[in-house]
């Protein structure tokens, strides 16, 4: 069964989706959707990312719907750029 809600998404525009929700009562992920792996450098034990296996209960799929408009990102009258010291 699907769990549907909106989600604005950012690639490569800004738009509202319809997008699948994880099952919230899940064992296996807990409602997050997926299982993190981190995993380290073999030689220096260093922290070098983490894997994401997605879970069974969930289908990470989005359907963009409508494209939100590009609002003009202008800097208030009375402010400067300029550092403060």
């Amino acid at each position: 069964m699907l769990r549907l809600r909106f989600k604005v998404i950012g690639c490569p525009r800004r738009a509202l989706a319809l997008t699948d929700t994880p099952r919230p009562n899940c064992p296996d992920c807990q409602g997050v959707g997926g299982i993190a792996h981190d995993y380290g450098n073999p030689e220096t034990g260093e922290y070098e990312g983490t894997n994401y296996e997605f879970c069974p209960c969930w289908t990470a799929w989005c359907l963009p719907l409508l494209p939100l408009p590009q609002w003009l990102h202008r800097t208030p009258p009375g402010y400067s750029n300029e550092p403060p010291f």
